[in-house]
């Protein structure tokens, strides 16, 4: 059926005449949008921002809990009642930008709707709103701004625009920062003299940019090569060796490198960017197990993604049995790192041990939130499952003395409403690029098997 929006006189209902003002856009937010950004209604400049009522009796479903969707249905209710005080929201509030943002009330369906969507849910009334303002206002004016891909779908199946909230957004994933970089046809002496001083002055390498706070180099000439590592500090670049991590050894120039910035005291916050079978977890807790004495626990943690977005509850047995299938990726892992030892030496038991006192926790990341983190070693897995909010929460947990490390891949989100631009470690990866505290490396060669890579790289 083709839906044809039209310009109707007013529909019989209370709303300011605000709208009909001037030439602004209005944008229509649905629900996840706030539950991923409390402030979001200061994210459209000088346009117009409608908040169905529907919005408001989702959000008031979210208030109660721990997570950050709990957290944020909060903060955008407070938010907006202190910006309406004692007005009326359904005659529109201005805004700093300009715009306005009002409530609407006018979920009613055209008939041509009802049709199309026999059954009556916030998505479908949500839906409906932004197509009366559509024919009320033009449809050029109106944009429904959702997370949820199938609504806007939806939405443009029915002649709405509709696009993703892209505050936030990393704008080009394509080139976000890798933290490593090649510097061929370098003088053979500069080598010569990273291998014998352990460092060369900046002026020396002709990297004909800036280099950023521990970034990670391939230095080669024709002949030879080397890897280092700008230090800002010393305004110099630092000769990397190859290292050992209990009983793990990197394969390639990027595993060196994780394992450099792992190991380096001076740098709590590191991030881990690849494919699978990169390395990226095992690097981590190989290095956590090797810098043990330095921390009172080792934390390794990831979020809970349910396989097809349902809930753990379905899955049979007590809380510990429903959780261990989503653990057993870090036991793997950590299996991996024992079984370079024999059973009966001391760093196969000592693992064994460390588990049994707590010194080493291997936990969902819900379980951790909210605590203050002192002195600890955290990798948190597979992070791209995570908003940003999630992200800057916790590293404002991270006390004196605390590494934390996040590994995952921008490009393999099991959340919906995250994408490969506006992830949690993307965004973290691209706000923290040049910070003297953080470093960053990005593992492109798989090292699991050739079967694994083959299987990555094609399929």
């Amino acid at each position: 059926m083709s839906l044809v929006l039209q310009s109707v006189a007013r529909l019989p209902y209370s709303r300011s005449m605000a709208l009909l003002a001037g030439s602004n856009r209005i944008f229509v937010l649905d629900t996840n949008v706030p539950l991923h950004d409390h402030d979001c209604i200061h994210s459209f400049e000088e346009h117009n921002v409608v908040i169905p009522i529907t919005v408001l009796e989702e959000i008031d479903k979210f208030k109660r809990g721990n997570e950050v969707l709990n957290f944020n249905a909060r903060e955008f209710s407070r938010k907006l009642d202190a910006l309406v005080g004692n007005r009326l929201l359904n005659e529109g509030i201005r805004l700093p930008s300009g715009g306005m943002v009002l409530v609407d009330t006018n979920i009613s369906r055209d008939p041509s709707l009802s049709g199309t969507f026999w059954e009556d849910k916030p998505d479908h009334r949500i839906i409906s709103l932004a197509f009366n303002l559509a024919r009320e206002y033009g449809k050029e004016r109106v944009t429904l701004v959702s997370k949820d891909i199938n609504i806007r779908m939806k939405a443009k199946g029915v002649g709405i625009n509709a696009e993703d909230y892209e505050t936030g957004k990393v704008s080009n994933i394509d080139e976000l920062y890798k933290g490593r970089d090649v510097l061929e046809g370098v003088d053979g002496a500069i080598i010569d003299e990273l291998f014998e001083q352990g460092s060369v002055p900046l002026d020396r390498v002709p990297l004909g940019r800036d280099p950023m706070p521990n970034e990670y180099f391939i230095i080669r000439t024709y002949s030879k090569s080397t890897l280092a590592v700008y230090d800002d500090g010393l305004k110099a670049y630092r000769h990397i060796q190859k290292r050992r991590a209990y009983g793990i050894d990197p394969r390639n120039a990027e595993q060196t490198f994780s394992l450099d910035a792992l190991a380096n005291d001076a740098i709590p916050l590191v991030t881990l960017a690849g494919k699978a079978g990169t390395g990226k977890t095992l690097m981590a807790l190989a290095a956590a197990l090797d810098k043990r004495s330095g921390y009172k626990q080792i934390y390794l943690a990831r979020p809970i993604v349910p396989l097809s977005n349902r809930d753990i509850g379905f899955l049979p047995g007590d809380i510990k049995s429903k959780l261990d299938p989503f653990m057993q990726p870090l036991f793997d892992n950590l299996s991996l790192i024992q079984d370079q030892y024999d059973e009966t030496s001391t760093e196969y038991k000592r693992i064994h041990d460390m588990l049994t006192n707590g010194k080493l926790v291997i936990t969902p990341l819900a379980y951790i939130r909210g605590r203050h983190l002192s002195k600890i070693f955290f990798i948190i897995d597979e992070a791209q499952n995570l908003t940003p909010h999630e992200v800057k929460t916790i590293i404002t947990r991270a006390g004196e003395g605390t590494k934390v490390v996040f590994t995952g891949d921008p490009y393999q989100i099991d959340t919906p409403y995250l994408d490969s631009r506006s992830n949690g470690l993307t965004v973290l990866i691209d706000k923290m690029k040049g910070e003297p505290l953080y470093a960053h490396v990005t593992l492109e060669k798989g090292e699991r098997s050739r079967l694994a890579e083959l299987a990555t790289n094609i399929l």
